[in-house]
């Protein structure tokens, strides 16, 4: 009798023990986040212990809510209180996809640069830094300001002016400077203020809905307006080369959010083209292509001179035709 009850009570606590190990291996055990924000300050309790979400970096809260987390260098940012699990679920993914980018492990399908939709929200994503994409989140803003900033990219734009751009432009004193009829006309400073001198921070879209922030001010010694701060990083990413142009734009929409373009300029097309093989510039003298004439040795730098300073026979010919 006494065997049979301990025989009973040992199967009883196997079984209890079998099923503690299979809930721990579904979640991550029994430990839960709560919400910095509620009362209590975030903290774990013992009596409060929730099972954990079946997603990545989603952790159920007391208020039959989901909190959202992502963890960055041993630090845990938090993402914000979410009503539906999948929803938090998808804010643990855009905020991966910001810190891991191509290599994040994300709870549904990672964005794709193949899909113009997707790859329209990795610029954005690009665009923005760690603080603002987390406050988005929190805020239950990303998805109202990624559509806008889709609707941005889509409505028309007026060009304002465009700008070759100079050996200087692109060199070592990372600035680029603007034309002055075009500054005054499209980025006014009030001269001799302290908003001229300190400059305005400007913030410029690109094609790929990619946001650019540039210093813009003017520059008393040169009696110039220049944009410097984030001009260097636009040129080195762009592989910008003095020639190629640079466009400024602004939307036709109500928010006239400023745009910037640029194009590789075509003498740029020979770049990568070896001078010795690079086809020559046609000239000609009194009607006869010169640009053919060999010009390697000393045969060919003697025709050169031969064509360029013809014998006296040359012109008589040619003034007999002439006549």
């Amino acid at each position: 009798m006494e065997g049979g009850c301990v025989e009973e009570a040992s199967s009883d606590w196997v079984n209890r023990l079998h099923v503690s190990k299979v809930l721990q291996r579904i979640g991550s055990g029994v430990s839960v986040v709560l919400d910095p924000s509620a009362e209590g300050g975030g903290i774990e309790a013992e009596s409060r212990k929730l099972s954990s979400s079946w997603y990545k970096g989603v952790v159920p809260q007391p208020n039959g809510r989901y909190g959202s987390q992502i963890y960055e260098r041993h630090q845990r940012v938090w993402l914000g209180n979410f009503g539906d699990e999948a929803e938090a679920a998808r804010a643990y993914d855009v905020a991966a996809q910001w810190f891991r980018g191509c290599d994040a492990v994300t709870n549904f399908k990672p964005l794709t640069e193949s899909n113009d939709e997707e790859a329209a929200e990795l610029s954005f994503l690009v665009a923005h830094s760690e603080a603002e994409i987390v406050d988005m989140l929190r805020k239950h803003t990303y998805h109202d300001e990624l559509q806008q900033s889709k609707q941005t990219l889509r409505s028309a734009r007026e060009i304002l002016f465009d700008k070759v751009v100079t050996p200087s432009d692109v060199g070592k004193l990372n600035r680029l400077v603007i034309p002055k009829q075009h500054a005054e006309k499209h980025f006014p400073l009030k001269s001799g203020s302290s908003v001229a001198r300190n400059g305005v921070l400007l913030n410029f879209e690109d094609a790929a809905g990619k946001m650019w922030r540039f210093r813009y001010s003017y520059w008393n010694s040169s009696r110039s307006y220049v944009v410097t701060k984030g001009w260097s990083r636009f040129v080195k990413e762009k592989s910008l080369k003095a020639g190629d142009l640079v466009s400024f734009w602004r939307s036709t929409g109500p928010e006239k959010q400023l745009c910037i373009d640029w194009k590789t300029s075509p003498v740029a097309c020979n770049r990568a083209v070896p001078p010795s093989i690079r086809p020559l510039p046609v000239v000609k003298l009194f009607g006869v292509d010169i640009s053919g004439v060999p010009a390697s040795g000393d045969d060919g730098k003697r025709g050169r001179e031969m064509e360029l300073f013809p014998p006296p026979q040359f012109f008589k010919k040619q003034f007999v035709e002439a006549l």
